[in-house]
């Protein structure tokens, strides 16, 4: 059986499925989704038919994982942000916008100070699916620039006020280690 590919809706959002042959797997299939591809890997003697069944069940699952968070435009980041910034800084931080993007294949998100576009923050769209105390710790992480425009000992500690930190950073290095990429080029 050849490479193949072919879509699904989830949400809305069309998905790229790629299926490739593994001749070392010989009953099972093996699927990631990884930066809004899934790679389905099946044995290479797998009828059609029943790799249909596997994009379905996986459908379901994306589905499901996808409805399991609550930040997925960019008004809803907007929010998050404010929520955030009242309940962990005191409302002490402001910004013109925070928004989705699609161009970050590095970083997790950024924030601007100074110019034309003082007080954009952009947040990787990659993250959409992570658990919202990830995305939640990313908003964060970038808000706080607002303040500290900088990675100094003061603007960790003023950071460490989000109570998640350690348990998201921990969950972003583990994605970076993963994809055997350094978790430093995480954030600008």
């Amino acid at each position: 059986m050849p490479a193949f590919q072919t879509e699904i809706k989830i949400s809305g959002d069309v998905i790229k499925v790629i299926v490739s042959p593994d001749g070392r797997l010989k009953k099972t299939a093996r699927w990631k989704l990884h930066e809004g591809v899934i790679r389905l890997r099946v044995p290479s003697t797998m009828p059609r038919a029943d790799i249909d069944l596997i994009i379905d069940r996986i459908q379901s699952k994306v589905s499901q994982r996808r409805r399991r968070t609550s930040v997925q435009t960019d008004a809803d980041l907007m929010r998050r942000a404010e929520e955030i910034n009242v309940k962990y800084f005191k409302g002490e931080l402001s910004w013109r916008s925070v928004r989705w993007v699609n161009n970050m294949e590095q970083r997790l998100g950024s924030c601007t100070n100074g110019g034309p576009n003082d007080g954009d923050i952009r947040i990787s769209d990659r993250i959409k699916f992570w658990p919202d105390y990830v995305i939640d710790y990313v908003i964060a992480h970038e808000i706080c620039h607002r303040k500290y425009p900088n990675h100094s000992a003061v603007y960790w500690e003023y950071l460490g006020r989000f109570p998640l930190s350690e348990k998201a950073k921990g969950f972003i290095e583990g994605v970076f280690y993963a994809q055997g990429t350094d978790p430093k080029n995480a954030f600008d």
